[in-house]
């Protein structure tokens, strides 16, 4: 039986080996895909993923290589991703308490937040594509956090890369308001290897400075006392599985993320790394 995976991009730019490293592994196994972005716009890669010529600030040498960034480049030229899903249309957002008719609202919200178990039956498993872009519009999205929810509340595979992992400490339920991720082995972003400057996104003419939060903290605090935040600082790799999750660290991370959301489906994996 085909396995079908829904993947969550960026329309703020995702960086390119972080899409094609685990479509690799999809696609290798045979595996369906499905795109989604939050307003259902056409995803695009980051310029300098798809530059071997870039120089990546904290390591100080390029994290692309030529082969990773003409398959990158074609994948991003290609129609492949022309038509993903729209969030905004297909996920309910919570009203605010001061909406007219609040308490209708709020049951219709819920309403349809329940239709997603039936939903999300074609797919067996979720993943977060990293890069800048996720801090501005995923990271803090709650359609992509009742969507992950959802995934959850399934038992179905989440997997996360890079920047795409705050989405799983943001996401939680509203009765305890405690991050999913809490009591679990996680990797992310470490602050070493983050910008000190030149943070950049598509669609916007500023330069950011550093990212607006450094990751590695929020994922400290979102595992709590019980789990833990592996940066695996100077190591090649850092893909941390505790089922149901699979986060990748960043871009050289890709391949492997996308290996092991593919061991845990077909042959059950439910811990590495740690």
């Amino acid at each position: 039986m085909s396995r079908t995976v829904l993947v969550v991009l960026s329309e703020h730019g995702y960086w390119g080996e972080e899409l094609l490293g685990p479509l690799t592994e999809f696609d290798a196994s045979g595996y369906d895909v499905t795109f989604v972005t939050p307003t259902g716009k056409r995803p695009r890669a980051l310029p300098p993923s798809l530059d071997p010529s870039y120089v990546d600030p904290p390591l100080g040498r390029s994290v692309t290589t030529e082969e990773v960034a003409r398959l990158a480049r074609a994948l991003d030229e290609s129609n492949r991703l022309d038509s993903p899903l729209d969030l905004e249309q297909w996920v309910p957002e919570r009203p605010y308490m001061s909406d007219p008719g609040y308490l209708a609202r709020l049951e219709s919200y819920h309403r349809r937040i329940e239709l997603l178990a039936s939903d999300i039956e074609r797919y067996d498993a979720i993943l977060i594509v990293g890069g800048s872009g996720p801090i501005v519009d995923l990271a803090n999205n709650e359609r992509v956090h009742e969507l992950i929810l959802a995934f959850l509340r399934a038992g179905k595979p989440i997997a996360a890369e890079c920047y795409g992992v705050a989405c799983l400490a943001f996401a939680r339920e509203l009765g305890d308001r405690a991050s999913i991720i809490a009591g679990k082995h996680v990797t992310g972003h470490p602050k070493e290897y983050d910008y000190k400057d030149g943070t950049g996104f598509l669609g916007t003419d500023f330069n950011m400075g550093p990212p607006p939060y450094p990751l590695e903290y929020i994922l400290r605090d979102a595992t709590g006392p019980n789990g833990a935040y592996h940066g695996n600082v100077g190591k090649p790799l850092s893909v941390i599985v505790d089922h149901p999750f699979v986060t990748g660290r960043s871009t050289p991370d890709s391949f492997l993320t996308g290996r092991k959301l593919v061991e845990m489906l077909d042959h059950g994996l439910v811990r590495y790394g740690w």
